[in-house]
């Protein structure tokens, strides 16, 4: 089923409603809207003067190896798979700026084979830094899924993320399937939040998103074009460690898996590699090395998600 730009346009207005409207409350419970200001307001009668916008990156340690959309995204057509992609505005700041929120159509990038590890469900204070450590060793970047609650935990970590030049996307506030999929606008609310989260830690947010539980399993036929509308690219996977599974395999298990699933012709020449770096995934941090070595043997090289990775099916 087809969802028309006007209904994109009102879910937008709806969500934003919203989220105006909580604003509006917290600012009049904690008595930004008092009245002693009344008289003061109405002393600044005088327009003020416009002054040029302040560029609010100019603050900002962007790491040099980073690619930073521009206000058309015109720039997001890369040659360099290493180079991690975030967005300067939120959703929300593009569309006060008339800017387009929808990017551009990107030719995928198939050149040679190309592996895509990927790390969902953190960052936590454990296994991310381990990980972290692993990778640099290596010299070979990643790519982080993380969660919006686990920023707010975690924030120095996902600090370490950016510096360090790896990949962040969207994977939700929660992660809770009984409050993202009951609705588009309850998926899209969460996937503003953490925006929101990621860009007061590192100053921009990410355009890569991945869905919890993957997106053929929980997505009906309203999600994709509203995730288009509003610049969000998704990704699943076409490898996995399984380390989130019932299986529970030991690290050995986990290298074999991506042995035999490497073997096959993937889509676009990309293994896009499911792993993740919360919690009592230990197992996954003791396999990473040989799964890196397994894949370089192989003749890969590593790269980061961006919207011009191939899907991978």
């Amino acid at each position: 089923m087809e969802v028309s730009g006007a209904i994109i346009a009102l879910k937008l207005m709806k969500l934003k409603f919203l989220m105006v409207c909580s604003l509006a409350l917290t600012m009049f419970l904690t008595g930004c809207g008092d009245k002693n200001n009344d008289s003061e307001n109405a002393e600044a009668t005088q327009p003020a003067v416009e002054e040029a916008e302040p560029d609010p990156l100019a603050s900002l340690n962007i790491p040099e190896n980073d690619v930073i959309a521009d206000d058309t995204y015109s720039n997001l057509q890369l040659t360099d798979v290493k180079k991690p992609v975030y967005d300067r505005y939120t959703l929300w700041e593009r569309q006060a700026k008339n800017l387009p929120m929808q990017l551009p159509e990107i030719t995928p990038y198939t050149e040679g084979k190309v592996a895509y590890l990927t790390f969902d469900d953190g960052p936590d204070a454990k296994n991310t830094p381990a990980i972290l450590d692993i990778l640099k060793n290596y010299g070979v970047p990643g790519t982080f899924y993380v969660v919006g609650q686990m920023v707010e935990a975690n924030p120095d970590v996902l600090k370490r993320i950016f510096d360090e030049g790896h990949a962040i996307g969207n994977h939700s506030y929660n992660h809770e399937y009984n409050q993202l999929y009951p609705s588009t606008e309850n998926f899209l609310k969460q996937l503003t939040k953490t925006d929101d989260i990621i860009k007061s830690v590192i100053g921009v947010r990410p355009l890569i998103l991945r869905t919890p539980g993957g997106q053929w399993g929980m997505w009906t036929d309203d999600y994709p074009p509203l995730m288009k509308a509003c610049g969000y690219v998704e990704h699943d996977w076409n490898c996995s460690v399984e380390d989130a599974t019932y299986k529970r395999p030991s690290a050995q298990q986990m290298i074999k898996y991506i042995d035999q699933q490497t073997n096959e012709e993937l889509n676009g020449n990309a293994a896009i590699i499911l792993m993740h770096s919360n919690g009592g995934k230990e197992n996954t941090v003791s396999a990473l090395p040989g799964i890196i070595e397994l894949l370089q043997n192989k003749g890969y090289t590593f790269g980061v998600i961006t919207p011009m990775t191939p899907q991978p099916y």
